[in-house]
């Protein structure tokens, strides 16, 4: 299942990264093999989106751990869709507007 994982860094965590070349973020990407990564701003920290393929959550630990310990950061996971899953969730949806709507 996809997943958007975001990972906010306080500014402290942020600057010694920066001292050191990004190079632990690089690491971590290294590892989880995003199909996508994005960084940004968000509330005055650095921010980290990235976009993975989680089959089970049992994999959850092994994609915060490195960014808990190795800066500190808050790590949010929110299942995400592509297009082709709302197409298939089109039955769902459209039992629940008969039901609810």
């Amino acid at each position: 299942m996809r997943f958007l994982v975001k990972a906010s860094w306080p500014v402290e965590a942020g600057n010694a990264a920066a001292k050191n070349g990004f190079k632990a973020v690089q690491s971590i990407l290294d590892d989880l093999k995003p199909e996508a990564v994005y960084f940004y701003e968000e509330n005055g920290k650095r921010t980290t989106l990235l976009i993975l393929d989680i089959q089970d959550t049992s994999q959850i630990p092994a994609i915060a751990e490195p960014w808990f310990l190795g800066f500190n950061a808050s790590v949010e996971f929110h299942p995400a869709m592509v297009p082709q899953d709302l197409e298939k969730a089109g039955p769902a949806i459209e039992k629940a507007v008969k039901k609810y709507g």
